[in-house]
């Protein structure tokens, strides 16, 4: 029987002498867009043995796995072909519902048709970026801010501008002026517990920065992660809380702070019209956030006490908080100075005149521990002896002895 002919065209043979065209350059956008320090400075102390007050990383021991596990059987158990299968783009509704009734609770009256879940918050900053910014607009920041954030907006081709602060967060008067001279699409904030600060904006900045977005024409992006990690002091309202805000304000939160970041699960509550541009921009990104994750976490709120589970990671955190700010007067030399966060994870320091935080980590990563240098958070000129310590993923036994891991580095560096 004769052998069957091939009807493919033949491909002509490249010589290895052939010079080969190199394929188009990537786009400028993620060329102009460095890689976060901060991931890069958690890959460094991966190893076992580092004691890291780099990364802000909840507790994994605090996770509630029995609860999460129970979650999981029973979304699957009530249904595996919904939970397995697609789902629109807007989210579940019993999970928009369950985040639509916590957020009335905390004093903000929502509907579930005005959330969208995100695959954890992070995505939401993106589809807001995608959704609001056009390349070469203004977006305000404060300064320093949340790193990322200023990767989403850099990305969308945003003019980073910062706004001053102080001790307590923006200064209403200089966002005003900021406003009506650059005339900027967003102010970008995280008021509560900031990231990298710990800072809180009391409430009548709060008020403040509302009425100069309704009077001057502003968009607001409230980014609240850490909210319900509160330590100590009362809960102040959400941005979108405050009159002026109302039709203006696009607010994020996240689960993964409170329940499992392993979970990717975040909500965005907006004005309509901002929430469907920003569900276009997620069906053009992920079609939806995973179907079976969205069921068991709405599981998890109807079967389990999320209140009480917080209660108690909060219990833990305030210790270990206590246990850094003890701490830090036989740690870093004198004449620094840092800040008492009234929940969150993070502390900010600023060491003596001659310092570099940048500098000294390199010396502390050979003593086995490590912390964030705040200059990466910074919009503009950097303060470089700055420095941002997460307390939240050690126990006060292991924060004690990154303290004096901290202290003997310090002492050992050249200049220090």
């Amino acid at each position: 029987m004769p052998a069957p002919v091939s009807r493919r065209t033949p491909v002509p043979a490249v010589a290895a002498t052939t010079p080969l065209a190199p394929p188009p350059a990537l786009a400028a956008r993620v060329r102009s867009v460095g890689s976060s320090p901060v991931r890069e400075i958690l890959a460094l102390t991966e190893r076992p043995g580092v004691v890291s007050f780099a990364g802000g990383l909840p507790a994994p021991e605090l996770f509630d796995t029995g609860g999460l596990r129970a979650a999981y059987d029973a979304a699957l158990g009530a249904g595996a072909r919904r939970a397995l299968q697609y789902s629109t783009t807007e989210g579940v509704p019993e999970l928009r519902a369950a985040v639509a009734g916590r957020a009335s609770a905390r004093g903000l009256a929502t509907g579930a048709e005005e959330v969208l879940v995100t695959t954890g918050s992070q995505q939401g900053l993106s589809l807001l970026a995608a959704a609001l910014v056009e390349p070469g607009d203004t977006v305000l920041v404060e300064n320093p801010t949340y790193l990322a954030a200023l990767q989403s907006f850099a990305l969308a081709g945003a003019r980073l501008v910062a706004v001053p602060c102080d001790g307590e967060g923006i200064v209403p008067d200089a966002l005003a002026r900021i406003v009506a001279r650059e005339r900027p699409k967003l102010l970008y904030t995280v008021p509560t517990f900031q990231n990298p600060t710990g800072r809180t904006l009391p409430a009548a900045r709060r008020a403040a920065v509302a009425a100069v977005a309704a009077r001057l024409g502003l968009w607001l992006v409230e980014d609240d992660p850490y909210g319900e990690l509160r330590y100590e002091g009362s809960d102040i309202p959400w941005l979108a809380a405050h009159p002026g805000a109302e039709d203006r304000t696009a607010l994020l939160g996240s689960f993964s702070k409170v329940m499992a970041p392993g979970l990717r699960l975040g909500w965005l509550r907006a004005p309509a019209g901002l929430l469907r541009a920003a569900v276009l921009a997620k069906q053009a990104a992920d079609l939806h956030t995973s179907t079976v994750d969205q069921l068991a976490a709405a599981h998890y709120l109807g079967a389990s006490d999320l209140d009480a589970h917080v209660g108690s990671v909060r219990d833990a955190y305030r210790a270990r908080r206590d246990a850094l700010l003890a701490g830090l007067p036989g740690a870093l030399p004198a004449g620094s100075a840092w800040n008492r966060p009234e929940g969150g994870m993070f502390v900010w320091a600023r060491l003596p005149e001659g310092y570099d935080a940048t500098a000294l980590l390199a010396t502390a990563v050979a003593h086995e521990v490590a912390f964030v240098p705040g200059a990466p958070f910074f919009t503009g000129p950097a303060d470089p002896r700055t420095l941002r310590l997460s307390f939240t993923a050690h126990t006060p036994a292991e924060i004690g002895e990154g303290l004096a891991r901290l202290g003997r580095a310090i002492a050992a560096h050249p200049g220090g």
